[in-house]
């Protein structure tokens, strides 16, 4: 394997060469880029029929013809968008790893560069995109051998992630002393010591926040249709994979940012056991935040799992992995075909028709016809029927108990309370009662409702950003105060204002995780004992009921628990992975009441019904399991990857006229 410093070392002496052999012009080598996986690209470099180099220009032509903006900004960049229907920019990628010349040659602007605080960026020590191709094939021609398991593979990471060679601000135009960070995330410096090259930093959703927005990357787009939402807040780890400008990318996951570019964007998308992949080197990492990849394929997922898992000292929830995980690589576990002898059960809770709205129905009738498909491939099937309900009788057996103090302020009619606060009855006692008798816990009490009102984490943000922020070292950005004071900030009504939030967070007074912490060790507890009980290997459920949002348009409302996607199992630490189901035929939006106040917020605007809307866009399954279950979830999802076929790259972004 080439490691990465042995890589940079070499790269040194061979600096001094011209750069024109690096410039711009996508190879006439005859090797399919759209829709290729790792194992294409290895064979072809084996058979030497493709370069690492020539790979990294074939992406180049791509993301020249394909990342524009997409939008117009008649106010100017911090300013409103207009959103173009057909538009041929996504934007999925803010930051490109090229030096400034090659940058030039190949015809990007200067908002593109790797640094915007190093502008001559002739660090010998930081090779470029295609400086560490040209090494990669020198060393395969010297040896005929492979760096690494991921030799050549051209990634994009998103900005919220550190990258020592190319600046990292989460999406955020702050006036950072020094752009870049002084070391790779682990998981980063994993996959270049495996051999990947990264060309890219991917636009996030400012601050990770969910809306397809940021300060300095604009807005976001969806390449099935332009004018709606590609997910968040891995906004273009998604759309990047999916309109063929890399090969893979990774994405962070805090409710379903992972999950949700996957399920709109026809792609896999893994959120994995959340202590298997190193957070070290994340902007914010959280109690629920995890490291997740975003593919067009379950192997290539499995192939990056494989590089990426594992435990690192500078991420001690990653002290969980010892002695869990697999003896063989993931993508050992994607060969199976059969299902046979697996038992999968249906969450109805995320299915029930007569629960939800007219936008939900297609998306469940495609996710139903995806449980057949899983039948006919041979697995078991536990369905508690159309409107039944998996866990409920585990939830009201278990949850009063395991949620004590917060299942009570859930409940106020039955944990009354008296004119100063206190509990006007014995709560101990009609917990006891309840736990007996699990008939008396109240009626309503599913799913669905498990995840509202969970209570809040004051102080996690600010705690751990600041901390991040220290431990980074910049001269002028070291905290939220410093981020919020010193950045330019968009003002789209389009997208929620970001600086609001900011200062919220930032006047936290004091730390309390106890919420979170007791909330995911009572929600495994009773998932954990549905599975053994229902002897489950895995859960199927939509991870969405609900198409892209067109942006610049009301949110379709949230109704009994139901909101645009399913995040609650996720943010407690299992391991879901989102295959491509199928595609919508028509959608329901919703456009603002002509007599809600016109400075309204999107978010909470009064809104009406328009459809059915003829369109085509893309729907996500998910397959959830117990935390270090991944290889049972890889096996699932590649025997239903290739039963069904339901990946379609988007036609708007097809090949590119020289390639074809």
């Amino acid at each position: 394997m080439l490691h990465i410093a042995t890589l940079r070392r070499a790269l040194v002496l061979s600096l001094a060469l011209p750069f024109a052999h690096l410039a711009a012009a996508a190879p006439e080598s005859g090797f399919v880029v759209e829709e290729t996986t790792i194992a294409r690209i290895h064979e072809a470099i084996l058979a030497r029929k493709l370069t690492a180099t020539e790979l990294v220009k074939l992406y180049l032509a791509r993301i020249k013809a394909y990342n524009g903006q997409g939008v117009e900004s008649p106010e100017g960049w911090y300013g409103p968008s207009k959103f173009i229907a057909h538009a041929k920019g996504i934007n999925a990628l803010a930051t490109l790893n090229l030096r400034p010349a090659t940058l030039k040659a190949w015809g990007f602007d200067d908002h593109h560069a790797r640094s915007m605080t190093d502008k001559t960026d002739a660090d010998p020590s930081m090779p470029d995109a295609l400086e560490v191709a040209t090494r990669l094939d020198a060393e395969f021609a010297r040896t005929g051998k492979l760096a690494g398991p991921l030799h050549g593979v051209v990634m994009a990471i998103k900005d919220q992630y550190d990258t020592f060679d190319m600046r990292t601000t989460s999406g955020t135009d702050a006036f950072y002393a020094n752009d870049r960070p002084p070391q790779d995330a682990t998981f980063v410096a994993r996959l270049r010591a495996a051999g990947a090259i990264i060309l890219a930093k991917a636009n996030v959703a400012e601050d990770a926040s969910g809306a397809p927005r940021s300060a300095f990357g604009g807005a976001f787009l969806n390449p099935y249709d332009t004018e709606r939402s590609p997910g968040g807040s891995s906004s273009g780890s998604g759309s990047s994979v999916a309109a063929n400008l890399v090969t893979a990318a990774i994405g962070e996951e805090t409710t379903t940012s992972v999950r949700s570019p996957a399920h709109w964007n026809c792609a896999v998308g893994i959120a994995p056991t959340q202590e298997l992949v190193s957070r070290h080197g994340m902007m914010g990492m959280g109690l629920n935040t995890r490291v997740g990849t975003i593919t067009r394929t379950v192997d290539d997922t499995a192939r990056i799992l494989t590089v990426i898992a594992g435990y690192d000292r500078k991420d001690p929830m990653t002290a969980f992995t010892r002695g869990r995980m697999p003896e063989k690589p993931y993508e050992s576990f994607t060969g199976e075909r059969s299902l046979k002898g697996l038992r999968i059960g249906v969450v109805r809770e995320y299915m029930d028709k007569a629960a939800f709205a007219k936008a939900d129905e297609e998306s469940i009738d495609i996710v139903n016809r995806a449980i057949e498909d899983l039948r006919k491939l041979g697995a078991t099937i536990v369905d508690p029927g159309e409107h039944g309900e998996l866990f409920t009788s585990y939830i009201r057996a278990l949850a009063p108990a395991l949620f004590n103090i917060t299942f009570a302020r859930q409940h106020p009619e039955q944990f009354p309370l008296d004119a100063d606060g206190n509990p006007a009855t014995d709560q101990i006692a009609t917990l006891l009662d309840m736990t007996v008798d699990p008939s008396l816990a109240p009626g309503n009490f599913t799913l669905r409702d498990l995840g509202t009102n969970v209570g809040r984490t004051p102080g996690e943000a600010k705690f751990e950003k600041n901390l991040y922020w220290r431990l980074r070292g910049d001269a002028n950005i070291g905290s939220i105060a410093d981020r919020a004071a010193k950045a330019n900030f968009y003002h789209d009504p389009a997208f929620p204002e970001r600086k609001p939030p900011l200062l919220a967070t930032d006047a936290e007074k004091i730390l309390d995780t106890t919420t979170r912490l007791q909330r995911r060790f009572a929600v495994q507890q009773i998932i954990l004992q549905a599975f053994a009980d229902l002897d489950l290997d895995a859960v199927v459920y939509p991870t969405g009921t609900l198409p892209p949002t067109k942006l610049g348009s009301p949110p379709e409302p949230p109704v009994n628990g139901r909101t645009v996607l399913w995040t609650f199992l996720g943010t407690q630490g299992f391991p879901a992975i989102c295959i491509p189901a199928g595609f919508t035929t028509h959608v329901y939006d919703r456009e603002r009441d002509p007599a809600a106040p016109p400075d309204a917020p999107l978010a909470t605007v009064a809104s009406r019904l328009v459809g059915p809307v003829p369109a085509t866009l893309p729907v996500g399954v998910d397959f959830l399991g117990i935390p270090y279950s991944e290889p049972v979830l890889l096996r699932i999802s590649a025997a239903y990857e290739a039963a069904t076929g339901h990946r379609s790259p988007p036609p708007d972004f097809g090949p590119l006229a020289s390639s074809r």
